[in-house]
């Protein structure tokens, strides 16, 4: 996983800070940009914006773990959301969950592949239920699918 935070993309926070400021309203677009600098918000990251714009990182750590577009651990260049809403359950999204965790070698709670190349997600509904079971890696929706279907589509994505 990612070891240091590279000093180049702290200048750019710096930078960030310095132009936004600690104005009311800013924090969530400050958030938005550092999470784009960093592709998420290292501890390091939310200290230093506490320090910077004077918000007490107790409201900061609240207003990150509150939105759901935030993210605390790095994430994967490809992103696969795994649909779980009663069409893709019924049809097997089960098994389609399961085959993906094996094709990515995720082990039990883990999301991110070692190498940071995908992260897999849950998702209530992706809204194709005529296609039960789907998957979406990145903005490409998967349907009808088998798990045998898995380790072709996954394999697109290497």
């Amino acid at each position: 996983m990612v070891d240091k935070l590279v000093d180049q993309d702290l200048a750019k926070l710096d930078e960030l800070l310095s132009e936004l400021g600690s104005a009311k309203g800013t924090l969530i677009p400050i958030l938005q940009k550092a999470q784009d600098i960093f592709g998420y918000l290292p501890r390091e990251v939310l200290i230093r914006i506490s320090e910077k714009t004077h918000i007490p990182i107790s409201q900061i750590f609240g207003v990150v773990t509150f939105y759901a577009q935030f993210h605390l651990k790095p994430r994967g260049r490809n992103i696969v959301r795994s649909c779980q809403g009663t069409a893709c359950h019924v049809r097997g999204a089960k098994g389609i969950l399961s085959e993906l965790k094996t094709q990515l070698g995720l082990e039990e709670n883990e999301a991110t592949t070692k190498d940071l190349r995908f992260t897999l997600e849950t998702v209530a509904c992706i809204g194709c239920c005529g296609l039960a079971p789907v998957i979406m890696v990145n903005d490409d929706t998967h349907g009808r699918l088998e798990s045998d279907s898995v380790k072709s589509i996954i394999d697109r994505y290497k």
